[in-house]
């Protein structure tokens, strides 16, 4: 099963990032959506966070070597979930940093993304 997350969160990494990389402008339209829907619109955004970073804490345990990344990852998924949840108001100030003019942002976000994505793939086959 631990195999199975890391390839799954490979996956998500590798796509999200690389949407992040091609389509920044899309991402700061999707956070006007959610910014738009106030309160219910943070809430589907934890939810999608608390979603992915429940799944690789679950099934991921692992304190040790490459793959310490993609457990620190989830906990850091599931503590902003929880934050998102607990103080949206907090999740709506910082939505409000996604402005078109810093659509860039998003590009770094993804370059990230898509090296830790490819960085759990290099250990999983080796």
């Amino acid at each position: 099963m631990e195999r199975a997350v890391v390839v799954f969160a490979v996956i998500q990494m590798v796509v999200i990032g690389l949407s992040h990389i091609a389509r920044p402008h899309a991402w700061v339209r999707f956070f006007d959506r959610l910014r738009e829907h106030g309160e219910a619109g943070v809430f589907l955004f934890a939810f999608l966070t608390l979603w992915f970073g429940s799944i690789i804490v679950a099934f991921h345990n692992v304190w040790s070597g490459i793959p310490i990344l993609l457990t620190i990852f989830g906990w850091g998924q599931v503590v902003k979930g929880l934050i998102y949840f607990i103080l949206p108001e907090f999740a709506l100030r910082r939505f409000a940093f996604v402005r078109p003019e810093r659509a860039w942002v998003f590009r770094f976000g993804g370059v990230f993304l898509v090296a830790a994505g490819a960085l759990l793939a290099y250990d999983l086959v080796n």
